[in-house]
């Protein structure tokens, strides 16, 4: 299963898949996404020692840059099968990772209590895509859940910034947000939907819904690229259709 440079890696005739959220918003559903599945999660076994703590986002857990062939490779996969939905006319940037959610309730910060979303960055005249690729066989580690707010988004704003902000038992103390992993907060968001995790199933989602991990056992999760909650996130920045 080694995987040689440009390798061939995703489906060329992939079966696309409208998942629903409750609130009107779609999630795409890839299954057997890519070619040989076993290659790219034996690649992340030889490079686990590369993957290190991410500094600079509030991923709770381990991380490690693809190299640019297999992001252009996704890259590729996306404006081929992907983009349209999403009413984009031109991939910008983009860039993938493989990651691998780590840390124990009792080490995350407030602002990996919560859902979030991956567009702080984009700017509002720009869209935003994201990706999760599930390479791992135990769905028990976790999907992916999708949220939407209860309040008014001020309040939501204030909300994930004091996240950031505070300190970890004056956030708690303020919001009554538990400290673990997150299930659901009532007052805030409405879950709107999840997709159960399977081996080689890669979804696609607007990056300014609100979503996380659905870790609901984190005392599986493991820091070995063969036994963890290994996956392949990928951002894809585009330009809008004129409408």
């Amino acid at each position: 299963y080694r995987m040689a440079e440009h390798t061939a890696l995703f489906n060329p005739h992939p079966s696309i898949t409208r998942h629903g959220l409750d609130n009107g918003r779609t999630c795409w559903v890839v299954d057997d996404v890519l070619l040989q599945p076993e290659r790219l999660r034996q690649y992340a076994i030889e490079q686990a020692a590369q993957f290190n703590m991410a500094p600079f986002n509030a991923y709770p857990g381990l991380e490690f840059p693809m190299p640019a062939w297999v992001s252009e490779q996704l890259r590729d996969f996306f404006n081929s099968h992907i983009r349209g939905f999403f009413n984009a006319r031109r991939t910008l940037k983009m860039n993938s990772r493989m990651a691998m959610v780590t840390l124990p309730p009792e080490q995350l910060q407030a602002r990996q209590w919560i859902c979030h979303r991956d567009s702080a960055w984009v700017e509002p005249a720009h869209c935003i895509a994201a990706s999760v690729l599930y390479l791992f066989d135990n769905p028990n580690l976790g999907g992916t859940d999708f949220y939407a707010p209860t309040r008014p988004m001020p309040e939501i704003e204030l909300f994930v910034h004091d996240a950031s902000t505070m300190l970890n038992d004056n956030f708690a103390a303020k919001y009554s947000i538990p400290k673990n992993y997150f299930q659901g907060a009532p007052d805030y968001f409405e879950r709107i939907g999840r997709v159960p995790a399977k081996f080689n199933r890669m979804i696609f989602y607007n990056g300014r819904i609100f979503h996380c991990g659905n870790i609901h056992a984190p005392e599986s999760m493991s820091p070995n690229p063969a036994l963890g909650r290994l996956t392949l996130n990928g951002f894809f920045t585009c330009t809008r259709k004129a409408v």
